[in-house]
Order: structure tokens, then C-alpha cells, then sequence
């Protein structure tokens, strides 16, 4: 069973995701575990900084494997829809934390784990990580505002590279590329990031306050009409779904 760890340090909460057998893959479950970490460091104003990272040496390889194929199944079912969207929405709340975060990564972030990295606010990586997006290798759509994520970082050409060709980055290309702050050695990687959160947590109500700032001042406004449209999509096909299983159909 994956498990996600919290462990709360002068002003720096320190969130792990544990599951070396499916190399650190989220299923439902532990995404719901994983929203709730971020509530419960949320809501502890002695937080400053929050550190995501993945345990036994690796990041996160995405969505376990399982949780795609139900939902590919019946993409429009009520269950299978929450369990994929529980996954995706893990990340955006680590995503709008409003605690400054640093993705400390090593090993792999492979899939929908890329989406993880990405949600972060600043990133230190080994140098040796390889960022795999890797959708379209196994037939199937980034979802989960990959490419809004991934070009806000790298722009459109290292985005279509990544996201739409299945470029590998290692670590190394990853700060070149600016879709990290830093490459370090492997072993270096949390004291790294921990030296870096280490600053916000001094003074944890400043931190909060200058993230919002920057936060308000850098995001993009909004998204072009034919991005929502695909945005809304799959609540559109579940709705219906919906009423047709009401209907008894």
C-alpha cells in the first residue's frame, strides 16, 4: 500500500510518498491521503515551507496502472471518473498550497508523477532523474493540465518535445531547460531542498503572504476558449453519464 508520510520540522513539513513496489505510483486512495497531508499543513500556520519528495530513491511514476484501466474501461462511470480525477486533484492541491513548495526529486518522475513535479513551486533534482512524460508512448492523453504546467516552465518548444514527442529529460537538461532550479548529486538532493525551504520557514506568515504576491503576479490569467472547452469535456460526458444511469439506462 502506498502511504503518504508527514513530518513537520522547524517550519518545514516534509511530505513523502511511499510505495517502492509500484515505485511510488498514486492510486485513489493514497491521493485522498495526499490532499489530506496538504490540509493538515495548510492549517498549521507554523509551516513555512512544505518539501514534496518520493521515497526509496525514486519520485513518482504517475497513476498506478490499475486506476487507468478501470477508467478506460467506462471512462464516463461515476466511480471510475472520481478515482482517475482523485489522482489529478491530489496534485493541484499540492499545486495551490499556500505554502511555498519545493519538489525534491530523485530517481524517476514518469507520467502523471511529471504533473506532480511540475506542481510544485520550485524544484531541486539529481542529476541523474529522468522526467518521462511518456502519454503518448502508451497511447493515452496527459490530461491533468499537463501542457499549461509543463509551458508555463519550459515554453512550447521543450513543451511539445516532452509533452506531445516523449523526449526524455534527465536532471541535468531539466535545470538547464528551467523546469528545475538545480541538479545536484542524488545524495544531496532533500539536504538541498531543505536548505532552500529553510529560508521561508523562518518567518512562515511572510512566506505565505510573498507567495501569494508572486503567485498573483506571474499565473497567467485564465485559459483560451478551446482549451476550456476541453477542460469542461469530461464533466460534460459524465453528467451525462450520470443522467443515464438515473434514467436506468
Amino acid at each position: 500500500m502506498t502511504t503518504i508520510d508527514v513530518d513537520i520540522a522547524d517550519g518545514i513539513a516534509t511530505i513523502t510518498i511511499d510505495s517502492p513496489k509500484t515505485r511510488n505510483a498514486l492510486n485513489p486512495a493514497s491521493s485522498r491521503q495526499l490532499a489530506e497531508a496538504c490540509d493538515q499543513v495548510e492549517a498549521d500556520r507554523s509551516v513555512g515551507a512544505v518539501i514534496v519528495r518520493g521515497g526509496g530513491g525514486t519520485f513518482c511514476s504517475g497513476a498506478e496502472r490499475d486506476v487507468l484501466s478501470r477508467a478506460g474501461e467506462d471512462p464516463a462511470d461515476p466511480e471510475r471518473y472520481d478515482d482517475l480525477g482523485a489522482v489529478y486533484d491530489a496534485f493541484v492541491r499540492v499545486g495551490t498550497l499556500p505554502v511555498p513548495t519545493i519538489g525534491a526529486v530523485q530517481g524517476a518522475a514518469v507520467g502523471a508523477g511529471v504533473n506532480l513535479l511540475l506542481a510544485t513551486d520550485l524544484r531541486i533534482v539529481a542529476k541523474d532523474t529522468r522526467i518521462i512524460a511518456g502519454f503518448t508512448r502508451i497511447g493515452i492523453h496527459p490530461g491533468g493540465g499537463h501542457f499549461t504546467l509543463l509551458g508555463r516552465l519550459v515554453g512550447r518548444e521543450a513543451a511539445a518535445a516532452i509533452g506531445l514527442f516523449g523526449a526524455e529529460v534527465t536532471g541535468e537538461r531539466a535545470a538547464a531547460l528551467g523546469l528545475a532550479w538545480e541538479a545536484v548529486d542524488a545524495a544531496d538532493v532533500d539536504a538541498r531542498a531543505r536548505e532552500l525551504a529553510a529560508s521561508c520557514a523562518r518567518d512562515p506568515e511572510l512566506s505565505r503572504r510573498v507567495l501569494k504576491s508572486m503567485r498573483s503576479e506571474l499565473d497567467p490569467p485564465g485559459v483560451p476558449w478551446p482549451a476550456a472547452l476541453e477542460l469542461e469535456r469530461g464533466s460534460q460526458m459524465w453528467s451525462l453519464r450520470r443522467r443515464a444511469l438515473k434514467n436506468g439506462s
